[in-house]
């Protein structure tokens, strides 16, 4: 034992002495400092012989009592008792074990105490000052125990699942302990009981548990969980109070109730079910309120004119099976009663809710998948019979090897069908081959050559419906057939730098494509378009299907590479140019309309686990000005960090294209730890989008969307956090404001 800890623990004792002629002993959750004996008793072969060691053995055949001392064991029937002495009646079967005693039961439970009254079995008997440490976690201790049919009684006992000694072996007193009059620990159901119980937490005395009992280890069954303490402007103050049943050992149930004092109550239910083949889950919550929508209000009144009183809900289900190593099933559903409902309660700040269906095989050279999905919007002013229903769709791809040419061949087939309750239909299919061939030159040049075929078939119907004139297509059917050929050459050089290895690798791409009937067709799947240094080298730079960039083209660019012991720089820079004088299909604020492209790059420094820093950017061809200007970095260790993300998208796109419309956003973030355990932290997201990157915004370039402030204590044994929120933006009922949420959490504690 380390010095200071030898001191301390004296003038612990000393008080211990001085204080026992006022007051009751206390329990001690410390364990003994005993020097274990090896286990040298033999294992005994069957339930009714003991294994028995000693240093010195005496036997008085008169009285048939066995006296054993020095480092004595017994072992019967899994359970095993050491003790500096032990006296045995083989008249009665009663064992006396004194000085430095322990029993540990077949579960792996040890006993600790002073004085040990058991039977010849060890399975009972009672003990003084016990010190019952779980093999689950947690430990238990009182003046008095005794142990009846594997079932363990403590009188006047604490339980705690903190650690009970420092980083330097020293006592501490436990974060958190419970206090009760009587415990009961059933190791068969894995529960512990209390008797007029209250838990202490820092050493100060909170509130009383009358009829308090949880489940230990792994396997625990049902009870109360921690509750949580919220409020809002909205709701007021919230309380949850989650009850955990546990069905079967692969199935169970959490019943939360949710009490607001500003609005109904709203109850939560989760059910969780393990498979031998894969899981579900299904999580609901219901409740009775004002709907309010996010429309215009009533003339003189501050209620939205589809305010109405009704049930609100939100089922969120998924799950999958695994049928044979190659076939599986999986879906998810996500459905809501309106749009307000997840905001309001702060469940999701999702805008869109998608539900899919599908099964899909995955095998060594081939995939196929069959799947449908829809999606419920939760956006303001967006239809929602113009949100689409994709069913079915179908994707099948084979890869081979060329017998011929060598290199690598695949083979896709597609199909898919969007239907919308007020708005256009497509349906499209296709077949494609794809060929690749990579080979490595003499001076260590990486060449990859690339076909590409393809063959479409379109049917679309009600494409008035659609706003966006480019999106729309002709009506009816229409057939496509795409053709595309590339050359990519990379010549990376190595050597050694800075104390390390650096790589430069120059790259060129040449693409050749003929013109394609591309506006002919609807466009469901490629709106989403821009220019990036993640498909710049793209053979198609349209993120979908429905639009194929039918231009030839060379592109060419640099990468850089430094790895040193601690340190790692990556970058790239590049452009593309076009080949032929067609107008391109690419619409304006892509990078991508002109002859020459945009120069678009990315810088990514690493130092150890302490730097992350990555930089995105785009530059106009012709203005230098910055049209895409990203930054993630990421300072500090685990305990104490700041991130900061910036992002500026300048485009200067068309008015009409939803998808590429500029923005200025600032994340900022942070933590900092300023004790062993205490720590801050905070969060702001900030809109700095104005008129010039969005020619109809009102904002000034300074709006606040969100911040959050928080205080979090965190150790071995329990998590206590109290966080503060501001929202901005108000969206129907679910109106900006401040919140406060209570978080707390007790390790091997199942409320």
């Amino acid at each position: 034992m380390p010095l200071k800890c030898f001191l301390f623990a004296g003038a612990a004792n000393l008080y211990l002495v001085a204080a026992h002629a006022q007051q009751a002993p206390e329990p001690v959750l410390n364990e003994p400092q005993i020097t274990v004996a090896p286990p040298d008793a033999p294992v005994p072969d069957n339930d009714d012989e003991i294994g028995f060691a000693a240093d010195k053995l005496e036997y008085d055949s008169n009285t048939e009592i066995v006296t054993a001392s020095g480092n004595v064991q017994l072992l019967r029937q899994g359970n095993r008792l050491r003790a500096d002495n032990v006296v045995w009646n083989r008249n009665n079967g009663k064992v006396e074990a004194q000085g430095n005693v322990s029993v540990t039961d077949p579960d792996g439970n040890t006993a600790y105490g002073d004085r040990f009254d058991v039977t010849d079995t060890l399975k009972d008997g009672a003990v003084d000052n016990m010190l019952l440490v779980l093999q689950s976690g947690g430990r238990l201790a009182s003046v008095k125990g005794e142990r009846v049919n594997g079932v363990y009684t403590l009188h006047h006992a604490a339980y705690t699942g903190c650690a009970v000694e420092d980083s330097d072996g020293c006592p501490k007193e436990p974060t958190w302990q419970i206090n009760a009059v009587k415990v009961i620990y059933d190791p068969t159901r894995e529960r512990v009981t209390y008797t007029r119980a209250n838990i202490e937490l820092f050493g100060l005395p909170l509130i009383p548990l009358p009829g308090l009992s949880h489940p230990v280890g792994d396997n625990g069954g049902s009870g109360l969980l921690m509750p949580n303490l919220r409020y809002d402007r909205v709701n007021g103050f919230e309380v949850a109070l989650p009850y955990y049943f546990k069905l079967a050992p692969n199935r169970d149930l959490t019943i939360t109730p949710h009490v607001y004092s500003d609005t109904l109550p709203m109850l939560e239910t989760n059910f969780r079910h393990l498979l031998d083949r894969g899981a579900y889950q299904i999580t609901g919550y219901v409740t009775h309120g004002r709907r309010v929508g996010i429309g215009e209000t009533s003339p003189g009144s501050t209620l939205p004119a589809e305010s109405q009183k009704d049930f609100r809900g939100y089922v969120d289900a998924s799950g999958g099976l695994q049928l044979t190593p190659e076939w599986s099933v999986n879906g998810s559903v996500r459905v809501t009663s309106d749009r307000t409902f997840l905001r309001r309660y702060d469940i999701s700040r999702d805008d869109r809710l998608r539900s899919t269906l599908g099964t899909q095989r995955i095998g060594e050279n081939s995939y196929f998948s069959l799947a449908g999905w829809a999606v419920q919007t939760l956006r303001q002013g967006d239809s929602q019979g113009q949100t689409p229903i994709a069913l079915p769709v179908i994707d099948y791809r084979l890869r081979m090897t060329d017998p011929l040419l060598g290199g690598r061949v695949q083979f896709q087939a597609n199909s898919l069908a969007i239907t919308r309750t007020a708005g256009q239909d497509t349906q499209r299919a296709f077949a494609a081959f794809e060929w690749n061939l990579r080979k490595l030159t003499g001076l260590g040049q990486e060449v990859t050559f690339t076909t590409y075929l393809r063959g479409d078939v379109y049917h679309s119907g009600d494409n008035e419906l659609t706003d966006t004139l480019s999106y729309r297509g002709q009506r009816g059917w229409q057939a496509r057939g795409i053709a595309a050929a590339a050359i990519d050459l990379r010549w990376p050089f190595m050597g050694e730098a800075f104390g390390g290895v650096q790589r430069i690798t120059p790259r060129i791409q040449i693409v050749g494509a003929p013109k394609l009937a591309n506006l002919s067709l609807p466009n469901e799947d490629a709106r989403a378009v821009d220019l990036e240094d993640s498909n710049l080298f793209a053979l198609n730079r349209f993120s979908g299907y429905d639009r194929f960039e039918d231009s030839s083209r060379v592109t060419y660019g640099l990468e850089y590479n430094l790895t040193l012991s601690d340190f790692s720089l990556d970058s790239n820079i590049g452009q593309s140019y076009r080949l032929d004088t067609r107008p391109s299909i690419l619409p304006e604020g892509t990078g991508l309309t002109g002859r020459l492209s945009d120069i678009v790059g990315r810088t990514t420094i690493r130092y150890k686990d302490f730097v992350g820093f990555t930089h995105r950017f785009r530059v106009d061809k012709d203005s230098l000005a910055v049209r895409r200007n990203e930054i993630d970095a990421t300072v500090g260790s685990r305990k104490t960090y700041a991130m900061v993300g910036y992002l500026r998208l300048n485009r200067d796109a068309g008015a009409g294209l939803e998808d590429l419309q500029d923005r200025e956003e600032l994340r900022l973030g942070g933590r900092v730890q300023f004790a062993r355990f205490w720590s801050v932290f905070g969060s702001t997201v900030i809109d700095l989008t104005d008129a010039q990157e969005d020619p109809v915004s009102v904002s000034d370039g300074y709006e606040p969307v969100r911040h959050r402030l928080g205080v979090a204590y965190e150790d071995d044994c329990l998590t206590i956090g109290l966080t503060w929120r501001r929202d901005y933006l108000t969206n129907g009922d679910a109106r900006k404001g401040n919140s406060f949420q209570l978080r707390l959490a007790f390790r091997n504690l199942g409320i």
